[in-house]
């Protein structure tokens, strides 16, 4: 690619998990590996607790969407784990997006007096 700002914008390589074998473990490795765990972790639990809210409710097909948008942020989260590249970043960027838009949508329409979830 000759053009910089592309590269960087679309095809950089930030980080990718390239120890070699048998070569001990760094604490930031462990550390980046058990926060991007954690954190997938998380999203997916969010996944679950959204499609079971919808599942019981049936208000919204969004809410489909809204659970899905939790899982692909999950995956995100362990693709993470072993490489982080711009096209990771774009795809975690548009899916907060996402997840903010569908939960204002949601629980503005049909959860107005729930807090949390």
């Amino acid at each position: 690619m000759d053009n910089p700002a592309l590269r960087i914008l679309f095809y950089e390589t930030w980080w990718s998990w390239n120890r070699p074998a048998g070569a001990p473990y760094t604490w930031m490795e462990i550390a980046g590996r058990g926060f991007n765990g954690v954190e997938a972790t998380a999203w997916f639990i969010f996944a679950v607790l959204v499609f079971r809210r919808g599942l019981k409710y049936r208000r919204s097909k969004c809410e489909l969407w809204y659970g899905v948008a939790f899982v692909l942020f999950g995956i995100s989260d362990v693709i993470e784990a072993w490489i982080l590249t711009s096209w990771l970043l774009w795809w975690k960027a548009i899916n907060l997006v996402v997840l903010f838009s569908l939960r204002r949508s949601i629980m503005k329409r049909y959860y107005p007096d729930a807090r949390v979830y």
